[in-house]
């Protein structure tokens, strides 16, 4: 290895992974509808609450969404290099879109019905005020757009 610090290299020489985000359930249609059961909050008091026995009964929906997201050929996850941000696809990681981190001005964290229980949300890269590129359902939005923002700063 010769790089100075491990994980550290500059663009110029080769691109380095940074960050691998695998998106959540809150991704799909199916997850948000969980999402959005487990969220209602008629009941008794915070704790006893219709939401939580939604959300206990709807776990075998759960987890066959998440299963379909470990399917060959549905699976995908979001890579932070040095360079750019990557949507890959597949269980051999094949680049399906990309954006290179000069070529947005903006992340926007927006939050769909039902990702919000799931600490969920799509983060969109602007580019002169359009959408240049989406990444749907990602855990903890706001910690990933903070990193892709610290890595386009050190880029420049």
């Amino acid at each position: 290895m010769n790089q100075p610090f491990a994980g550290v290299m500059p663009p110029e020489v080769t691109e380095v992974t940074c960050k691998v985000v695998w998106p959540t359930i809150g991704a799909t249609r199916a997850g948000r509808l969980v999402g959005r059961l487990a969220d209602v909050r008629f009941g008794v008091g915070e704790f006893f609450t219709l939401g939580k026995l939604l959300a206990v009964a709807s776990i075998p929906l759960s987890l066959a969404v998440f299963a379909w997201q470990l399917m060959p050929f549905v699976c995908r996850r979001y890579a932070l290099t040095n360079r750019r941000i990557i949507i890959r696809k597949g269980l051999m990681p094949v680049d399906e879109h990309w954006l290179a981190l000069d070529e947005f001005d903006a992340i926007e964290v927006e939050f769909l019905p039902g990702q919000h229980w799931l600490h969920a949300g799509e983060l969109i890269f602007k580019r002169a005020g359009s959408e240049a590129l989406r990444l749907s359902g990602v855990s903890r939005p706001e910690v990933f757009r903070h990193v892709c923002l610290t890595a386009q700063s050190a880029l420049r």
